[in-house]
Order: C-alpha cells, then sequence, then structure tokens
C-alpha cells in the first residue's frame, strides 16, 4: 500500500477540520482570558528580550538563560517552515494563505504565553541539578490519574517521531535539495556532513545546544533579513501591490488557485493553519520544553519573551519570505501571476525570488545558505525537546541511544521524497497538538493569574 495517500487524508482532516478549529479557538480563548496579553505585554516581551540579549550568556546550573531558552525556542520557530513552507502555502492557497499564517500567529502568541508559563510552573529539578519540563509535566497536573497519564504519552510518543525523527528529516531533506541546486553537492553527501555535525552537539546536551543557539539565531536571522530587504528595496514599487494581494486573496482565493469559493478558502486557510503551525509552533508544546529551561523571577517573564520569538518568527522572517516571492513571483508579469505553473514548486520558489535580482546562482546559494542556519539550528533545538521526551517515557539511559537514531535520521532524510517527509512530520504535528491543547484549556486559571500578578 502507498504510504503517501494515506498519511495525506489523515492530514486533511486534521488540518481541515479538526486542527482548524481548535488552534483558532485555543489562541481566542486565551486572547480573551488574559484581556490581549499579546498586545498589552508585547513591549514588556521586547524590553526583556533585548535586556537579555547576548552572545555568550551563562546559563546557570541545570537550566539556561532567559535569552538562551528564547533562542533555543526561535531556533525550533525559524526553520524551513519560513521559507519552504512559506513558498508551499502561497503556491497551494494562494498569497491569501499568509494573511491566514498572520492571524494564526496573532492568536498563537497568547497561546505561546501560556505554554511557556506552564512549562516554567511545573518543572521538575532532578537531584543532579538538571532542568526538565514541557507539556508531559503539565498534561499530568491537568489530568490526575491514569487518563493524564495516557495523554502525556500519547503527546510523548508524538513529539519523539514528530521531532525527534521526521521533523530532522524534513529539515535535512530541505538542505540537501538547495544544497544540491546551488552547488551541485549530491544529498547524501550533504546529509552525511550534517549528521556528524549535528551528532557533536547532541552528544554535548542541553548546555552545548545554548550556547550555539544563542550565537546562530541572532546570526542567521541577519543575514536572511538583509537579502530579503535588498530584493524588496529593489522592488519597492511592488510591494503595495504585494500586500494587496495578501489580502485580496485570502478572501477570494478561487481568482488564483482556481474552483469553487467555498474548496478555494478552505484551501487558503487550511494551509495557513498547517503552515502556521509548523512555523511558529503555537499550540503544538514543542517550544515550551526551551522556556521550561529558563532561568527567570517568575514564569510570567518568560512568558513574554515566549511571545516575542512567535512575533519574529512569523511576522518578521515568516513575512520576508512572503513579500520576497509575491513581489518577484505573483506581481507584474511574473511566473505565477496567474496561477501555478509547471517547474515552480515550493522547494524552489524562494531560490527563484532571490535569484530573479541576484542571479540564480547567487540566489539559490543564498537560500542554501540559510536553509543550512535555519534547518541546522531547528534541528538542534527538536533534537533537545526530543529528549526530554525519551528521558520521561524510557529514562535517561535511553537518551544516547535515541541519539545515535536521531542522527542516522538526519542522513536519511537528505535522500527521501520531500512529499512523503512533509506529510508525515504534518502528521505527527497535529496529532501533538490535541493534547497539549487539552491540558492548556484545563489549566487556564494558571496562566491568567501570572497575567493578573506580574
Amino acid at each position: 500500500m502507498d504510504l503517501l495517500p494515506l498519511v495525506q487524508m489523515i492530514n486533511t482532516y486534521l488540518s481541515d477540520y479538526i486542527l482548524c478549529f481548535l488552534l483558532i479557538g485555543l489562541g481566542l480563548f486565551y486572547t480573551i482570558r488574559t484581556r490581549f496579553v499579546q498586545i498589552r505585554c508585547l513591549g514588556e516581551g521586547f524590553r526583556r528580550f533585548f535586556g537579555n540579549f547576548s552572545l555568550n550568556g551563562e546559563a546557570g546550573e541545570g537550566g539556561m538563560s532567559s535569552f538562551q531558552a528564547l533562542a533555543t525556542a526561535v531556533a525550533a520557530q525559524v526553520g524551513t517552515g519560513n521559507v519552504v513552507g512559506a513558498s508551499g502555502a502561497i503556491l497551494t492557497g494562494g498569497p491569501g494563505a499568509i494573511f491566514w499564517m498572520w492571524i494564526i500567529a496573532f492568536f498563537g502568541m497568547a497561546t505561546n504565553y501560556a505554554e511557556a508559563v506552564l512549562a516554567q510552573e511545573t518543572r521538575v529539578v532532578k537531584e543532579d541539578g538538571s532542568i526538565l519540563g514541557g507539556p508531559v509535566y503539565y498534561i499530568h497536573k491537568a489530568f490526575p490519574g491514569g487518563f493524564g497519564k495516557f495523554l502525556a504519552v500519547f503527546f510523548a510518543v508524538a513529539i519523539t517521531l514528530a521531532l525527534g525523527f521526521m521533523g530532522c528529516m524534513v529539515q535535512s531533506n530541505s538542505i540537501g535539495e538547495t544544497s544540491a541546486a546551488a552547488f551541485g553537492i549530491p544529498t547524501w553527501g550533504v546529509g552525511f556532513i550534517i549528521a556528524l555535525l549535528a551528532g557533536f552537539v547532541f552528544i554535548g546536551g542541553t548546555t552545548r545546544i545554548a550556547k550555539i543557539t544563542e550565537k546562530l539565531v541572532p546570526v542567521m536571522a541577519i543575514f536572511y533579513l538583509i537579502g530579503g530587504a535588498i530584493i524588496l528595496l529593489a522592488n519597492a514599487s511592488r510591494v503595495p501591490e504585494a500586500v494587496s494581494l495578501i489580502f485580496f486573496y485570502a478572501f477570494n482565493p478561487e481568482a488564483i488557485i482556481g474552483g469553487s469559493w467555498g474548496i478555494a478558502i478552505k484551501t487558503a486557510i487550511s494551509q495557513g493553519v498547517k503552515r502556521g503551525l509548523f512555523s511558529n509552533e503555537a499550540g503544538m508544546g514543542s517550544t515550551p520544553h526551551a522556556h521550561a529551561l529558563a532561568n527567570v523571577e517568575k514564569p510570567h517573564d518568560q512568558g513574554v519573551v515566549a511571545m516575542v520569538g512567535v512575533f519574529i518568527d512569523t511576522f518578521v522572517v515568516l513575512t520576508m519570505t512572503a513579500l520576497v516571492v509575491i513581489t518577484t513571483l505573483y506581481t507584474g508579469d511574473g511566473v505565477l501571476a496567474h496561477g501555478a505553473v509547471d517547474g515552480v514548486s515550493k522547494t524552489n520558489m524562494a531560490q527563484l525570488a532571490f535569484g530573479s535580482l541576484f542571479g540564480s546562482s547567487i540566489g539559490s546559494a543564498f537560500i542554501a545558505i540559510s536553509l543550512l542556519f535555519f534547518a541546522f539550528s531547528t534541528i538542534l533545538s527538536w533534537n533537545l525537546f526530543a529528549k526530554i521526551n525519551v528521558e520521561y517515557l524510557f529514562g535517561k539511559s535511553a537518551v544516547k541511544v535515541f541519539s545515535l537514531i536521531a542522527i542516522v535520521f538526519v542522513f536519511m532524510g537528505s535522500c527521501l521524497s520531500n512529499d512523503l517527509v512533509w506529510e508525515l512530520t504534518d502528521m505527527f504535528n497535529n496529532l501533538m497538538v490535541i493534547p497539549n491543547a487539552m491540558a492548556l484549556f484545563a489549566l487556564s486559571s494558571i496562566v491568567v493569574n501570572n497575567v493578573n500578578n506580574r
């Protein structure tokens, strides 16, 4: 039996009929309960972000500094979803899919605040001083007894498969394909090198990951944003049209992707939800693992910093990708101005967009280098998140075995079918959301108390 159609069918039901309502509902719920914490406290979040900014911070015994925790979370959030995922959403759902990604991110900031607060509230400090935290611990608090144990195990298994194995395959797959297109390096060769580098960091544990992400995240973001800004400056006259296309096609997607209005709008929204989740991860239950490790005075302090991560991921980095792609490929006489065409896919859209100004060789190289930064840092963070859950499931002795298997999956990802890898990752990401969201709904009073007593 062909696995791809089955996985696609499962994802269709999850993303179109469950997650769309669950994620927006969860974000709305926390937005109202916290009285728009993503607006009222975003300034505080940025002040704490810039106040703790450091490229050589001290983590402190057993955990991370607040900035290191944010950098580790952003490393997970800013990955291929911001380039390949955003491009795929635009190609499949039209430019309007970006509008729905913005909606998901806006409400997701309140959700991410709640995740970080609960991760701080329920984290566990072990006898050796190490810290563990994440959804499995606040799921137990939300649902004591056998049901909570079942949900926690379900989540731990899903995140281990989603991020520890399949997700890392997505990242190395994107690195391999873009490097092969830009530099002519065989995908398996790139995968081998990435697997070796990842293995070196995996073995170093939390401290090594924190020290690398705090340096890598600012550098990769600045590098990518400068390149994007150059493209937008060169096409400044088209930027207003690009923005208008995002809003127009959010409500009239059939004009660009075809089909009836009902089917087209569902496609645009579902692409926005699915790729929005994969991009900013709010509500998915991944980034709380990093925020649980932050050494802060009170949970609220890390909650407002967590919101900054979603803002940077979607409203800065992903929006830059969207504007570059739309201004170069959709406005004027762009190759996609009248819909999808053969030869243009989610994996080469960004390369074509940047190549429109820099030339195909430099454009491809720029995207390949950017994705190398983005995807590699995501691999590191996701591995850490999965490790915490592997330890929860099987004990500390299983972590080294898991790391070795994860290295193999990183290599395999560079050699496998792109569509299957993406669909499997989507499926396990989707499954993670359900137990995480249930716990978030159940523990809302704790989150509200943190907002009120900040």
